[in-house]
C-alpha cells in the first residue's frame, strides 16, 4: 500500500494538469469562431493564412528540429486533416453564424466514440458512448433552428467528424515529440497538403467571395492574433493535454469550446436575438455530457 500511494498520487497530479492545460485550450479556441466571423476573408484563405502564419511563428521559436521521414509524414497527414476540418468549421460559420458553426464542434465526442476503439484497437466504452449521444441530442435539439441554417449545420456536422480523427491520430503520432515540433510540423506540412486540397474544395463548394486575396488592415491583425493565440497556444496546450488525457476526454471537454464562443457572439454580434429555447435546452445537455465525463475522468485518474 505504501508503495502505491506515491504512484497514485502522481497519476491525480498529471491529470489535474492536463485538465488545466485542457480548460485553457478551450478557452483560447472559444475565440476561434468570432475570428471566423471577423476576418471578411473566404473560409479557404482564412485557413491558408492561419497554417502560414503559425508556421513562420514556430519556425522562429523551434527552428527545423530533425525528425524521422515517416514521422514526418504522419504529422504532414495530421496537418492535413486539421486544414480540412477548419475550412469546413469556417465554412459553416459563413453559411450560417458563429453560435451554429461552434455547435457542431460538439459532436467530436461522438465522432470519437467511434472512431478512437477502431484506431487504437481497443474495447468498445458503452459509457463514453451513452455520454455522446446525450450531446447528440442537445444537437439534434438545436437543429429545430430556422431551416435556413441547415446547411451550415451540415457542413459543420462533417468538420467536427474530420476533427474528431485529428485529435485520435494526433494523439497516437505525436508520442516522444515535443509538442512545439508536433506543431511546427502539422502546420508547414498541413499547409502543402491543404493547398492541394483548396482547388478540389472550391470545385465543389464555389466560393461567394474573392479567393487569393492578401489580409491588409484589421483582417491582417485578427489574422496575427488569431495564429498567435488562437492557434500556436492552443494547440501546443492541447497537445500536452493529450499526453496526460484520453482523446474521447479532451475531445468532449472541447465541447464547451461552443459556450464560450456563443457567450462571446451574444455580447460582440448580438447572435441571442435568433435563439430559442430548444438551444438552450441542446447548451445544457451538452454542458451536462462534459460534467458526467470530466467526473469519470478524475475518479479513473
Amino acid at each position: 500500500m505504501k508503495q502505491t500511494e506515491p504512484i497514485n498520487t502522481v497519476d491525480k497530479a498529471e491529470t489535474r494538469r492536463g485538465f488545466l492545460q485542457l480548460h485553457l485550450s478551450v478557452l483560447l479556441a472559444g475565440f476561434t469562431g468570432l475570428f471566423g466571423r471577423l476576418i471578411t476573408l473566404n473560409e479557404v484563405d482564412i485557413v491558408w493564412y492561419r497554417m502560414l502564419l503559425t508556421s513562420a511563428i514556430l519556425l522562429v521559436f523551434t527552428g527545423l528540429p530533425r525528425v524521422g521521414w515517416r514521422k514526418f509524414l504522419q504529422l504532414c497527414g495530421c496537418g492535413a486533416l486539421l486544414g480540412f476540418h477548419w475550412i469546413l468549421f469556417y465554412g459553416s460559420i459563413k453559411a450560417s453564424n458563429v453560435s451554429i458553426g461552434v455547435i457542431c464542434f460538439s459532436l467530436i465526442g461522438f465522432f470519437t466514440a467511434l472512431f478512437e476503439p477502431i484506431i487504437f484497437k481497443k474495447r468498445f466504452s458503452a459509457l463514453e458512448f451513452l455520454f455522446s449521444l446525450i450531446t447528440v441530442a442537445g444537437v439534434l435539439c438545436i437543429f429545430s433552428l430556422d431551416a435556413r441554417y441547415r446547411y451550415g449545420i451540415a457542413i459543420g456536422v462533417v468538420s467536427s467528424a474530420v476533427c474528431a480523427l485529428y485529435a485520435i491520430c494526433n494523439k497516437k503520432v505525436s508520442v516522444g515529440v515535443r509538442s512545439r515540433t508536433v506543431l511546427m510540423y502539422q502546420m508547414s506540412g498541413g499547409l502543402l497538403i491543404v493547398s492541394a486540397i483548396i482547388p478540389v474544395y472550391l470545385w465543389f463548394f464555389p466560393s461567394q467571395q474573392p479567393v487569393v486575396v492578401v489580409p491588409e488592415g484589421t483582417n491582417l491583425w485578427f489574422m496575427l492574433c488569431h495564429a498567435l493565440f488562437c492557434t500556436v497556444g492552443m494547440y501546443l496546450l492541447q497537445i500536452q493535454a493529450l499526453k496526460r488525457l484520453s482523446a474521447f476526454t479532451v475531445n468532449l471537454t472541447y465541447n464547451l469550446e461552443p459556450c464560450y464562443t456563443i457567450i462571446l457572439a451574444f455580447l460582440i454580434f448580438g447572435e441571442g436575438r435568433e435563439i430559442n429555447f430548444s438551444f438552450y435546452l441542446g447548451i445544457a445537455l451538452i454542458l451536462l455530457s462534459v460534467l458526467l465525463q470530466s467526473m469519470k475522468a478524475l475518479r479513473k485518474g
